[in-house]
């Protein structure tokens, strides 16, 4: 066999790499960072508003469960709600997204107030940090008049 591999050969590097893959992790795989979570939603940004689909589903719950009192399931609900939507026209749709255009447009007011508020908060914490600053710089001076003036008192 010219350029082929001997039985000896394959078994030598067949042992090779089952001890690389049984082996314990490699150090680059140590070395990588923990992934990191994913950060803290804020409990006070407004929520987002409901689409026309969930501002009509709303109204569809309520007359569901008049006419189907003994269902408990939610996914009926879901699917029957869906169902009416799709067989809708435009015209009947229109109040929906009429009610939907107006949550969204108190969202963004309410949001901008928010954005608003929280840059107010990021400069405040700014401010003072660098009034910190500025106030123990002034200790330090202070701190250092103090002990010259002692060392001229005790000569």
């Amino acid at each position: 066999m010219k350029g082929g591999r001997s039985k000896a050969e394959t078994k030598k590097t067949d042992s090779k790499l089952s001890v690389k893959k049984r082996g314990a992790p490699s150090e680059k795989a140590s070395k990588k960072p923990a992934k990191k979570g994913k950060a803290a939603k804020d409990p006070n940004k407004p929520k987002r508003p409901a689409s026309a689909f969930f501002v009509f589903m709303e109204e569809f719950r309520k007359t569901f469960k008049e006419k189907h009192p003994n269902n408990k399931s939610v996914s009926v609900v879901g699917k029957a709600g869906g169902d009416k939507w799709k067989s809708m026209s435009e015209a009947d749709k229109a109040p929906y997204v009429a009610k939907a255009e107006k949550r969204k447009t108190e969202y963004n007011k309410t949001l901008q107030a928010y954005n608003k508020k929280m840059a107010e908060g990021a400069n405040a914490a700014d401010d003072e940090e660098e009034s910190d600053k500025s106030r123990s710089e002034v200790n330090d001076e202070d701190d250092e008049d103090e002990s010259g003036e002692e060392e001229d008192d005790d000569e």
